[in-house]
């Protein structure tokens, strides 16, 4: 038996196909189970929609919903809320003031700029309160020091930056997560910011990292803030700085900075941090790969992960090849030689964790008191505002609409091999230049 109905619906003998759009709602129709009770009733059934039930679930959805939405906080997003949200600590507001610099929105780099003003303006009242000043604001690592500075207004220059690199797979968010974890149980507030690579077809990026972090971006005491690296060269996003900035705002006295899985000629990250550690695999290469000027030779510390385990002697022997590789490469400073430990971030026998936070402590407490620490931080902010130039320059250059339309002109003969991209590259600076000259 076959009955259709304007193609909708085809009974075959005792049981109904629904072809209806609104059979996804109701499957299963009261009255329609096992036999069918005619062919009359069973199209009556299921061809006329239950109307006022549909009604009835929109208003009960619509009831709950402004029901939730009464329940809600409702946050300020200005300016001055996103400011007193990080003075308390709040971890809404610092996603949101993060969002904001990172933002190619004209209008949000605007507010992001005005947000940063205002941090760097409460930053000077503080130091004419304590007689002190952003250039030599240094942090304290010590457990008293760090129960009071959460009784005293947060300072900015206060957090112990970290970098931390190495190429993929060598277990850099492992690592973070049982790093982290120690520090919180010591009483630190731990930020990570850690640099997603995006595609470089599509543009976008995963942003999986908190999931290799699950205990450590649950911890209240942590906050854990992927971010897509947009094509920027080097392992880390063009906003790391100013992120940097926010998270000291927030009060997080350890800030760590997971880069992009790098190769050799990625060393951007060690311009923005204090100390910058290089994670390398067991038997990951031997020590002519560790003498190639680059990653290795700005290292301040080599740390040979995954040492548990049946990896323990190629740990060992790694250990061993990249200590000797490292008497050939000069020291960045006469105050502190760069040097190899080995880790098990999975909590083996090894364990290390401890071990590689002291190590990183003497280097602070070395660096700090001989004043190194603070000339090497004016040093970076000197390096990231000629960077910030060259940013803010390529986007005016985007903007315009006139350089734009040349711009395509010579994309089209370079593409034909018509003209050099050099050549076409000064007559598109030169257009810019007079347009800003006119």
């Amino acid at each position: 038996m076959s009955i259709s109905t304007a193609g909708r619906m085809v009974v075959r003998g005792t049981r109904p196909h629904l072809h209806l759009p609104w059979a996804r709602v109701y499957p299963r129709v009261q009255g329609v189970q096992g036999r069918a009770h005619g062919a009359h009733e069973t199209m009556h059934m299921l061809t006329k929609p239950s109307t006022p039930t549909l009604s009835c679930q929109r208003r009960q959805l619509a009831t709950i919903s402004q029901q939730q939405e009464d329940t809600y906080v409702r946050r300020d997003d200005s300016v001055e809320g996103l400011l007193a949200g990080l003075v308390d600590g709040d971890r809404y507001a610092l996603a949101r003031a993060i969002t904001l610099v990172e933002s190619s929105n004209p209008q949000h780099r605007v507010q992001a700029q005005r947000l940063l003003s205002k941090i760097l303006e409460r930053e000077a009242t503080l130091a004419s309160q304590q007689s002190t000043t952003l250039a030599n604001s240094t942090p304290s690592l010590s457990k008293d020091a760090s129960t009071d500075a959460k009784e005293q207004p947060l300072r900015l220059g206060k957090s112990f930056r970290i970098g931390l690199s190495g190429p993929p797979g060598v277990g850099k968010s492992t690592f973070i997560e049982s790093f982290g974890m120690y520090l919180v149980s010591k009483g630190h507030r731990v930020s990570v910011l850690a640099v997603d690579p995006s595609s470089a077809r599509t543009g976008g990026s995963i942003l999986g990292d908190k999931t290799r972090m699950t205990e450590l971006s649950r911890s209240s005491e942590a906050y854990v803030r992927p971010s897509p690296s947009r094509g920027t060269l080097g392992g880390v996003a063009r906003n790391t700085t100013e992120a940097i900035t926010l998270c000291e705002a927030a009060g997080y006295d350890i800030c760590l900075v997971e880069t992009v899985g790098v190769g050799q000629s990625e060393t951007m990250v060690a311009d923005i941090v204090d100390m910058f550690v290089l994670l390398v695999p067991p038997a990951g290469g031997d020590e002519l790969q560790g003498m190639k000027k680059g990653i290795m030779e700005l290292s301040d510390l080599v740390i040979v992960n995954k040492s548990d385990g049946a990896l323990v002697d190629s740990a060992r022997y790694a250990q061993i090849e990249y200590t000797s590789a490292l008497k050939f490469v000069k020291a960045i400073t006469s105050f502190w030689k760069a040097r190899v430990i080995r880790v098990s971030s999975m909590g083996g026998p090894e364990g290390g964790i401890d071990k590689a936070w002291n190590t990183m402590k003497e280097y602070f407490e070395i660096m700090e008191s001989s004043g190194e620490l603070q000339k090497k931080r004016g040093h970076q902010r000197k390096i990231w505002m000629w960077r910030q130039v060259s940013s803010e320059l390529m986007d005016l250059l985007n903007e315009d609409a006139q350089v734009r339309e040349m711009a395509n002109e010579l994309e089209a003969k370079v593409l034909k091999n018509e003209m050099m991209s050099g050549a076409a590259a000064h007559k598109i600076v030169e257009k810019f230049m007079r347009g800003m000259n006119s």
